[in-house]
């Protein structure tokens, strides 16, 4: 796969072809096998993806994994530090185990909610967002510190009013948002009762399944033509969006066929444990897909948007001609309507010249350029600052929910605080602020990606017979297996103490 910059990153080999699923087994069946599940995907077997990137730094890595599904966040030494204090250091773990936490519970409760209905899952979905309330807290005492240097390594620690209490506030929102979780776990198996039977579940699983198989060739051929019309950099962040989604769909072939496989055998853990399993990457195969369409809509949508928008700034810049600008220096005001002149005079050559381009840049110069005139607060501009400002959020969470397994505390602190840009009711600034936190939120993500490289690289994950070889890269990457092993417990619906407990009696 490619990580935005268009790097490509080494596959690992497979074992066997990697056939393509779909799910047909019946839960009736004495008798069940990898085949069958068939995933009607034109040439899946050429995927290779998710056994995917090139393992780097291996042994600095290890030392820093706090968690068991994989270092999260760069190396203190790497950050200029020959270790973080302990306070901060329990923060950074803390947050990334209830982001984590908080993204898993709502996956599964989605399953439960397209078998019980809303109704019934009702307390559930209030306990995660309770949870993510407190999860917004901590990020946002987080947020006005950042990251921690070595300028400010030496001072921190003596300053009474600095960062040390940050930290236990982070670690006490953190504590509590696990707790609401853990506290629900209970019930909410008591509601999906898969130790009574993982049958309805697996069926559930494969229509969503089947669905997700069904939408690739189609991703795929929209993917190809956003390449044809419109520059590279406006569709590179779904570069490999479709091989990577059909990785996770074969990891979910193998799962489910092994969860049929363990409830014919009575085997009623290892059922659950492999149902949780495909049922991740059902729901991260579901976000690469819609990542592809979704840029595609945004893409037309800005592209029809942008000659309003440039007739838009030229009308609020008239309405401004000679009018000063409270607190601004006559010369600035020039500077700034000369540089906005030139931004849509730029932008006029990209549309007169025919060639393709990025409507969503285009829309993003154009506001950022118009906003230091006081335009922007209405109309036209205001509409475009909340689409560039929409998509570049989407685009970055969708990084950090598809390899959270190997992603820091930085980059999901960023994208948090884009998130709150975008949902408060605000000004053409605060959007502005909220893409250009996003793009550098998706920007981290995709540096701890190629930073940690493979995560399984240490365990024979290709060989022959490896139960969940298929995508466990991925699955790993993707924080959907809770460790570097094709067999490490599943992630499932709440907090610290119970997200692992699914894992038992896994057969291998």
């Amino acid at each position: 796969m490619t990580i935005n910059n268009g790097t490509a990153v080494a596959a690992a080999p497979r074992s066997g072809p990697g056939p393509a699923a779909t799910a047909t087994a019946a839960p009736g069946q004495d008798e069940t096998s990898g085949a069958d599940l068939v995933l009607p995907l034109a040439a899946v077997g050429a995927v290779a993806v998710g056994a995917g990137y090139g393992y780097v730094r291996r042994t600095r890595r290890a030392r820093t994994r706090t968690t068991p599904g994989g270092g999260h966040g760069e190396p203190a030494e790497a950050r200029g530090l020959d270790e973080l204090p302990e306070a901060e250091e329990r923060a950074r773990r803390s947050l990334v185990m209830a982001d984590d936490c908080v993204r898993t519970s709502r996956e599964e409760l989605a399953f439960a909610e397209a078998r019980f209905g809303g109704a019934a899952v009702a307390p559930f979905a209030a306990a995660v967002r309770e949870a993510g309330t407190e999860l917004a807290a901590a990020f946002a005492l987080r947020r006005p510190h950042g990251d921690r240097t070595a300028a400010t390594a030496a001072t921190a620690a003596t300053d009474p009013a600095g960062p040390p209490q940050v930290w236990a506030g982070v670690i006490g929102h953190c504590e509590e948002a696990g707790r609401v979780l853990d506290a629900a776990a209970g019930d909410f198996d008591d509601l999906r009762g898969l130790d009574r039977g993982v049958g309805g579940a697996v069926q559930v699983a494969e229509t969503r399944f089947r669905e997700l198989a069904g939408r690739t060739a189609a991703a795929e051929s929209v993917r190809a033509g956003l390449a044809h019309r419109y520059a590279p950099s406006a569709s590179d962040q779904v570069t490999g969006h479709a091989e990577q989604a059909k990785d996770r769909l074969m990891f979910a072939t193998v799962h489910l066929n092994q969860a049929r496989q363990a409830a014919d055998r009575d085997e009623r853990g290892a059922a659950i444990a492999h149902l949780r399993a495909a049922e991740g990457a059902v729901a991260q195969a579901a976000v690469f897909l819609d990542g592809i369409e979704r840029l595609a809509a945004a893409l037309d949508e800005a592209a029809a948007l942008v000659p309003a928008a440039l007739s838009g700034a030229e009308a609020e810049r008239a309405a401004e001609a000679g009018t000063a600008l409270p607190g601004v220096p006559a010369g600035e005001t020039r500077s700034r309507v000369l540089h906005l002149d030139g931004v849509l005079a730029s932008v006029r050559q990209e549309l007169a010249s025919g060639r393709p381009y990025d409507p969503l840049d285009a829309l993003r110069r154009i506001v950022a350029a118009a906003a230091p005139l006081g335009a922007g607060r209405t109309g036209v501009l205001s509409a475009a600052a909340l689409l560039v400002a929409r998509s570049a959020v989407a685009a970055a969470a969708d990084v950090v929910t598809t390899h959270r397994g190997v992603v820091g505390p930085e980059a999901r602190t960023t994208l948090a605080e884009a998130e709150r840009l975008l949902a408060a009711p605000g000004s053409t600034v605060g959007l502005l602020s909220a893409d250009a936190l996003a793009r550098a939120a998706r920007e981290r993500a995709e540096q701890d990606v190629r930073f940690h490289g493979n995560p399984c690289a240490d365990t024979d994950v290709g060989a022959a017979g490896t139960a969940g070889a298929a995508g466990a890269a991925g699955a790993v990457l993707g924080g959907i297996l809770l460790g570097p092993s094709p067999t490490a417990p599943p992630a499932s619906f709440g907090g610290p103490r119970t997200r692992a407990r699914h894992g038992g009696g896994r057969s291998s």
